[in-house]
């Protein structure tokens, strides 16, 4: 199980991703699941996955070693797409040419082709943009109005987003936010773990202003999840208790 969580926010880009696999209680891993394509000055792409780890690490290697485009001969990667949104086209091509290969052999082994990725960044002269691509290629744009997106565990990490996070937010608070979601879906789901990677941009910089992973015991991270349990019990008591009576009959 996997949960990532991009936020697009005025003041820029976060994007979070825990590093847990699991193929059974007894086969746990860390991998990472984050992965940053930059050219510093010139643009800035990170690609989170969930889903399939074997489908998700081939997506990955291709999009870094390309493809030959048969009518120009180009080698295709991210690294030079003309546009983010071409970029987003780009990563759903490489999602279908690792089904075409593989697509067949999986569903003989009865596995599911499950993967999606998370995919944010800018391109020097253009807007920062942010998209979640799914398992046909097909992808949805970050918008003003939700301005954050998730993949794979999500469910218990999005009630705190939908509370906290609009797109006038500090860049600094969206990632605050964004950590306290993954504690929330850590807390519900064991097969979402640390270290978690995360990566914070602003816009028209195209470097990382923080690219960097959190790891057990971190003492930032400790305190937050320890001050948002304390916080949630405050709030409860505070809350005064419903006043509902049964009828007497």
């Amino acid at each position: 199980m996997t949960y990532c969580c991009g936020i697009l926010v005025k003041d820029g880009l976060v994007m979070i991703a825990d590093t847990r696999t699991n193929a059974g209680l007894d086969n746990i891993s860390t991998f990472r699941k984050l992965h940053v394509f930059s050219q510093p000055g010139e643009r800035i792409m990170a690609v989170a996955s969930a889903g399939n780890l074997s489908i998700s690490q081939s997506v990955i290697s291709t999009l870094t070693e390309g493809w030959e485009d048969p009518v120009t001969g180009e080698l295709e990667t991210l690294l030079n797409a003309p546009t983010m949104f071409q970029a987003a086209q780009r990563i759903g091509r490489a999602i279908r040419e690792v089904h075409r290969m593989e697509g067949t052999t999986l569903s003989a082994e009865d596995i599911n082709f499950d993967v999606s990725f998370l995919f944010g960044g800018q391109i020097k002269g253009a807007r920062m943009r942010m998209f979640m691509i799914y398992p046909a290629g097909n992808f949805i744009e970050c918008t003003v109005d939700t301005p954050y997106l998730q993949i794979g565990e999500h469910k218990y990490g999005k009630p705190v987003l939908d509370r906290a996070i609009s797109y006038d937010v500090d860049l600094y608070d969206a990632l605050k936010v964004g950590l306290v979601s993954m504690d929330s879906t850590m807390r519900s789901n064991l097969g979402v773990g640390m270290p978690i990677d995360i990566l914070l941009v602003r816009p028209d910089t195209c470097i990382a202003e923080l690219n960097m992973r959190i790891e057990q015991g971190e003492p930032y991270f400790h305190d937050l999840r320890s001050r948002w349990s304390a916080a949630l019990r405050a709030a409860h008591q505070s809350i005064p208790r419903p006043p509902y009576v049964q009828p007497k009959t």
